[in-house]
């Protein structure tokens, strides 16, 4: 994409081809399952641990400026990290990799699921995943949020942003903007509220030091601000992620499922911040109840099918693009439609990613231990516990429930149960799943499993299916 003639020479010689990175690369594409805390566990014990390419000060700098980035954080780490030890190539080629099994995974799925979704047996088998999503979601809200709610300013902000996105329908950008500011001012201003909180964890095991380590302690040249070589490569990133936009509105004009398939999730990469799940909560409320891409369950599917392969969770964005266009593109096979909304969902999703990247981790060098940094990190991550936990409830009901009301009330508007619609055997199902989950400590791969093969033992003792 750009080649690195401004760069003068790297002076560390840190003695890792390109060859054997792609390898390592692949193989950690490949091991990603179980959302951003397992796919960022895993590049900390291949890269910091067994392979000792990187130390864990570099690793955790790394991790805490993709966590201020909107979108995938694991995804924007590998790029960095990539970037750091083999320059350009070395990020797109490690940002590329972590993408790609997950794309090809979720595409056949989507392929799958669009043919034969109807059919019983599928239908069987993503009721068992709903109820193993639920208990998955749950146990992030609990995981994220004992890390994140260590004192009471992080507990109000919390609590704060559950009540603006639920009860008053905040939009979720400004939530996130907002504690952001918040984090920021409070350490100008000499406040601790929200020190020493954020990040998904690099995981346990003895800690290795950057000055033994491949890439050293030393920050590489090409690591270094260079202002040509940034411009250069932010200028061809932005037309390739911007024109096929310009194009399809040229085109098509802007009431085409695609261009508004372009047009979200182009915007979705540049304010989603707060990770995976947070980013879920947002996709869902908009592509479910403002464009009518999918229902509620369908989304829920979505979310067991990235659960369930490698890659970042926020693939599941191209099951909502595939959805959305296999139904409302007119003009073509619904099918063609639909596999031609899921690449440009992926296109316009991740294509931003490199962008943040080699735009500002070259800056961002210089910005180790910056207190005001950290502080704001935390409180978006304390304001993401809220939005999760909003996520949880919204699948909570269309999970347990056959049927959800609005109420509103005053300034509050919010959905709640018909008590009447309540599905006893998704409500039994969720509740197995919270017990291997929160008691039994059972793995993503293991409950999904479970889940799943539950769902069709179910459906087949309630009488089958046709």
């Amino acid at each position: 994409m750009a080649d690195d003639s401004s760069h003068p020479p790297a002076t560390a010689n840190h003695g890792i081809s390109l060859a054997e990175a792609v390898r390592v690369w692949a193989r950690i594409a490949l091991l990603s399952f179980g959302g951003p805390a397992g796919q960022i566990a895993v590049m900390h014990r291949i890269l910091v641990e067994e392979k000792r390419w990187i130390g864990e000060q570099r690793f955790l700098h790394a991790l805490n400026y993709c966590m201020l980035l909107p979108g995938p954080e694991a995804q924007q780490l590998a790029t960095y990290i990539g970037w750091l030890l083999h320059r350009t190539k070395g990020g797109l080629i490690a940002g590329a990799l972590f993408v790609l099994p997950g794309f090809v995974a979720i595409m056949v799925l989507s392929w799958i699921y669009a043919a034969y979704g109807q059919v019983g047996a599928v239908e069987a088998l993503f009721f068992g995943l709903k109820a193993a999503v639920l208990a998955i979601v749950l146990e992030a809200v609990r995981r994220i949020g004992s890390r994140a709610l260590t004192g009471n300013g992080a507990r109000l902000l919390a609590g704060a942003a559950f009540v603006a996105i639920f009860f008053l329908a905040v939009p979720f950008p400004l939530i996130i903007l907002t504690a952001g500011l918040i984090g920021f001012v409070s350490a100008r201003l000499g406040s601790s509220a929200f020190a020493g909180g954020g990040g998904h964890g690099s995981g346990k095991g003895a800690i290795v030091p950057d000055a033994e380590t491949a890439l050293g302690e030393e920050v590489p040249d090409h690591a270094r601000p260079n202002l040509r070589w940034s411009l250069k490569i932010s200028a061809i990133l932005l037309i390739l992620w911007l024109a096929p936009v310009a194009a399809l509105l040229l085109l098509l004009g802007d009431d085409n499922v695609f261009s508004r398939i372009a047009l979200f999730f182009s915007q979705m990469a540049v304010v989603t911040f707060g990770g995976a799940y947070a980013v879920l909560a947002y996709v869902a409320q908009q592509a479910v109840e403002t464009y009518g891409w999918l229902q509620p369950g369908e989304m829920l599917d979505g979310l067991g099918m990235a659960e369930t392969t490698p890659g970042p969770l926020i693939m599941v964005t191209q099951f909502v693009g595939f959805l959305g266009a296999f139904r409302q593109a007119t003009g073509l096979s619904p099918m063609l439609a639909g596999t031609i909304g899921g690449i440009l969902t992926t296109w316009v999703t991740f294509l931003p990613c490199f962008l943040w990247i080699f735009l500002g981790a070259p800056f961002i060098e210089r910005l180790r231990g910056n207190r005001a940094l950290a502080s704001a990190l935390a409180a978006i991550t304390a304001a993401v516990v809220g939005v999760v936990l909003n996520l949880a409830i919204w699948f909570a009901l269309h999970t347990l429930f056959r049927e959800v009301r609005e109420v509103e009330y005053g300034p509050l508007a919010f959905d709640a149960p018909v008590f009447g619609s309540v599905d006893l055997p998704a409500l039994l199902l969720s509740a197995a799943a919270l017990f291997a989950v929160f008691r039994l400590k059972f793995g993503t791969l293991w409950v999904l499993a479970a889940c799943a093969a539950a769902g069709v033992a179910i459906r087949l003792l309630l009488g089958g299916w046709t």
